[in-house]
């Protein structure tokens, strides 16, 4: 019997039943995390690939996405040395930086 909410547990016994787990909060950080960079990056990415991009490139900007991403998320949660996250989450925007501009530049003649 543990609970996240005061609330519920509250009405199953008392707040002596109420618990916050590191480990729980750390995961649901992480998660947090993936979604907020995530989403947009799916966003970008379709966008990028109604430009008819190269495949091959197109490919790897999507794959260190990935991998970068992976990594992020395995030092974010083995609480790895600090370097790691952050040198894996600064390699993961580059795809989405490059996409962006790449949109920007297929754009602006329509401006």
């Amino acid at each position: 019997q543990a609970f996240a909410n005061p609330e519920d547990a509250l009405r199953n016994g008392g707040l002596q039943f109420f618990r916050e787990d590191p480990d729980v909060e750390r995961c649901r950080r992480a998660h947090r995390n993936d979604m907020e960079n995530i989403f947009p990056f799916l966003f970008l990415g379709a966008i990028y690939s109604l430009l008819d991009p190269s495949p091959t490139v197109a490919r790897i900007h999507f794959l260190i996405f990935c991998v970068g991403r992976i990594i992020h998320t395995i030092a974010y949660l083995l609480q790895l040395r600090a370097p790691t996250r952050s040198v894996a989450y600064s390699v993961a925007q580059l795809p989405c930086f490059s996409m962006a501009l790449q949109i920007l530049l297929a754009t602006t003649p329509y401006w």
